[in-house]
């Protein structure tokens, strides 16, 4: 059986989301949800989060998990708002804890234990659940973050920040944890799957040259014609490339508010001693 495939774009931070059912039960899980963020206002709103319950409501899908594949750097998780909305499950990699005791000082977040709460489920490589009568198997494919992985549904794999688009390449290794061989190594595991495998994209930002967003292609395709890393190109000259190219970027726009809600599984920072919430900004943190 074939999964039903939603993709909800937010071109505020080029980022996909998806919500993935079971036709035949109706029963579905989110990934990579986004709240939507205003960062020179401090303003969070729900749209971008209500639209993937109302394409849920349209269709009588019933959301059972949140799925993360990690804690993104680039936007805000409503993996909370959606769970309050729900009841589902929010369920990420195990290794989030690493990423947990890193930030943990660097917010100096004390409600942070770094065993993996308030995430509800904290998943292996290897394991499998179900969507209804759909098996989903968990793929560890560290590199960008030391934490990140990927969900096969049948023949599909959303793969996270694992990989872009052919003509625009690969995530960046360069933040807290990251590491260019680690991505090599698991982009390879990814490529190693049937050539008609389809492999959805967390992100677009449109290529030189290219107009529209996309973020679906195949296994065939980005061994054929990914930049970065098609077949042919080996580990050594892969990981030179993206250690240098890593060099040259800046930080994204919504990392240091982002990271702050999502290794806490989409909530905001537990309230001060005045009843306010607030996002920290460290000063040469990072």
């Amino acid at each position: 059986m074939r999964p039903d495939i939603q993709a909800f774009f937010d071109e505020a931070t080029f980022t996909v989301s998806y919500l993935v059912s079971d036709p035949e039960t109706r029963e579905a899980v989110v990934i990579d949800p986004v709240l939507d963020f205003d960062p020179k206002s401090g303003r969070t709103s729900t749209h971008s989060a209500d639209a993937l319950l109302e394409a849920a409501r349209a269709r009588t899908l019933s959301i059972r998990m949140i799925l993360e594949t990690h804690a993104h750097a680039d936007h805000l998780s409503a993996a909370a708002y959606l769970k309050a909305k729900t009841g589902a499950a929010v369920a990420i990699g195990e290794n989030i804890t690493s990423v947990q005791k890193v930030f943990r000082p660097i917010f100096h977040a004390t409600d942070i234990a770094g065993d993996g709460r308030p995430f509800d489920r904290l998943l292996r490589d290897g394991e499998h659940f179900t969507i209804g009568k759909l098996d989903v198997e968990v793929l560890y494919t560290p590199g960008h973050t030391p934490a990140c992985i990927s969900y096969k549904v049948g023949d599909n794999i959303f793969v996270g920040d694992t990989l872009f688009m052919p003509d625009y390449g690969t995530a960046r290794t360069d933040f807290p944890g990251g590491n260019a061989r680690d991505l090599y190594r698991s982009i390879r595991r990814l490529l190693e799957f049937p050539p008609e495998t389809t492999l959805w994209m967390c992100h677009d930002y449109k290529a030189p040259g290219r107009d529209n967003y996309v973020w679906k292609t195949t296994v065939a395709e980005q061994r054929a014609r990914n930049i970065q890393i098609h077949d042919g190109i080996g580990e050594d000259d892969f990981v030179a490339m993206r250690v240098a190219r890593d060099k040259t970027l800046s930080m994204p726009v919504l990392i240091l508010p982002s990271v702050q809600v999502n290794i806490r599984a989409g909530q905001m920072p537990p309230p001060e001693d005045d009843g306010k919430i607030y996002l920290k900004l460290p000063v040469n943190a990072l």
